[in-house]
């Protein structure tokens, strides 16, 4: 298993790497046609799965790409063509000594983040985000559920209002802590009906939909998550050659036993992307990089660590320019 070894050349940096929502038609496509290690990214993404994975990221059809069992490895797949072309770019600069390097990635990103750590092989990686979206589909059609954007009150206060409507014995959670003011809650339709009236009525500024039918980060992924536990136990986990935060504890995870019991948990527990965050920049980061498809990490960073330096790796104009700012 390999970390990357640009992990070894940055300081003070944390690689951050995005989940579900982020895939688009056409994401890595620059980047296979300028780099050969990124096309043999997605060339062992297609041989490892046993279709044409590759295909759909570049050419689509979107609505085939959204659906949570392509979307979760086509993520992981653009991640990691953007961390090979980002190694062909630095050349013998990767070589080094790093200080104080952390990974952390998003929901499904995570398992990417375990991936560049050294923690995951890339295939098995694959493999397990393709089951996860499998899993979560299955769960999903048959108790199907709702997701809503909550903007404009602190997580505090979302987290006491749905408290209060789940013990009503609703289901309804906090499921994405994302930055200040922006929470996703997640949970059954009446509990959701509940919760969007509450919090519209103590003040949001907005409560919106997510056009959505799988309750992520909520007890409704229950069924899911024991058959992914099976899937887990039988992955090959190393300790990890870079440090990774962990969505639903927002501490550093150590161990393989630590890295089992945080994929065992995700999936029911909620992403606290601002602790997180928050301490990344209190172990003495400065600069967070997010790789892969689009900016949506870049943009919550911005609303947690506003002095931090961001950076987007998703092209190859951002691959360069980000290796030029290490030489």
């Amino acid at each position: 298993m390999e970390p990357f070894s640009y992990l070894k050349r940055v300081n003070h940096t944390a690689f951050l790497f995005p989940g579900q929502g982020s895939q688009h038609v056409g994401m890595a496509g620059e980047l296979v046609e300028h780099y050969p290690t990124a096309r043999a990214a997605l060339e062992e993404a297609d041989a490892v799965l046993g279709f044409a994975l590759s295909r759909l990221m570049l050419d689509g059809p979107e609505t085939e790409l959204t659906d949570t069992i392509n979307a979760q490895p086509a993520l992981m797949a653009a991640s990691m063509a953007a961390m090979r072309a980002l190694e062909a770019e630095m050349g013998e600069a990767a070589s080094g000594a790093g200080a104080g390097v952390f990974v952390a990635g998003h929901s499904m990103g995570e398992y990417t983040a375990l991936v560049a750590a050294g923690s995951i092989s890339y295939a098995d990686g694959l493999r397990l985000v393709r089951e996860r979206g499998r899993l979560m589909k299955l769960a999903g059609d048959r108790a199907p559920g709702r997701m809503a954007a909550v903007l404009g009150l602190e997580e505090a206060q979302v987290a006491e209002v749905c408290a209060r409507v789940s013990s009503d014995g609703f289901i309804v959670q906090v499921a994405n802590d994302n930055c200040p003011g922006q929470l996703v809650i997640s949970g059954d339709a009446a509990g959701m009906a509940a919760a969007m009236a509450a919090l519209t009525a103590a003040g949001a500024r907005k409560v919106a939909p997510l056009a959505v039918s799988i309750a992520a980060h909520s007890p409704l992924m229950q069924p899911a998550a024991a058959a992914l536990r099976t899937a887990i136990a039988q992955t090959a986990i190393l300790p990890p050659q870079a440090p990774v935060v962990g969505n639903t504890t927002a501490t550093l995870l150590t161990t393989v036993e630590a890295i089992r019991d945080e994929l065992n948990s995700q999936l029911t527990d909620s992403v606290r992307w601002t602790a997180s965050i928050q301490h990344l920049a209190s172990a003495g980061v400065t600069t967070f990089v997010e790789i892969g498809a689009g900016e949506v990490l870049t943009g919550l960073v911005k609303r947690i660590a506003r002095d931090a330096n961001r950076v987007t790796v998703k092209d190859v104009k951002g691959v360069r320019a980000y290796v030029a700012t290490l030489r």
